[in-house]
């Protein structure tokens, strides 16, 4: 997998965001990684991770697996469009993403994290 993060013209700025980030994650995302991090699942996962332009929520660089949770305002017609062209080019550049709500994570704990691992292999 190929290395972007650096080659970044807005590193240092998605590199502070990304450690606030890291330092205020919401309920859920703090949830989805106490399940997924230190290889519980057998993989090894990095949180609010620059790629390119984007910071994502968590990644599989190895398997090159995106995980984002959607806040409610990913329903705004405006943010699709947005996470649309973002999850595009997150594609071309050889990941897969896989997205769930705020509530999926919260409530179907157990589906979510079969979801991933079934991902994985």
């Amino acid at each position: 997998m190929l290395r972007f993060d650096e080659a970044s013209v807005n590193y240092p700025l998605l590199k502070e965001y990304a450690r606030q980030n890291r330092n205020n994650m919401t309920l859920a995302e703090q949830v989805l990684w106490e399940r997924i991090r230190k290889d519980q699942i057998g993989h090894r996962f990095l949180r609010q991770y620059i790629i390119g332009n984007y910071i994502v929520d968590f990644v599989c660089r190895d398997d090159g697996l995106i995980i984002e949770v959607d806040g409610a305002y990913h329903s705004e017609p405006r943010q699709q469009a947005s996470d649309v062209i973002r999850e595009q080019w997150l594609t071309s550049m050889g990941y897969q993403v896989l997205r769930f709500t705020n509530e999926e994570v919260l409530y179907e704990t157990a589906r979510v994290i079969q979801e991933i691992i079934d991902r994985l292999k």
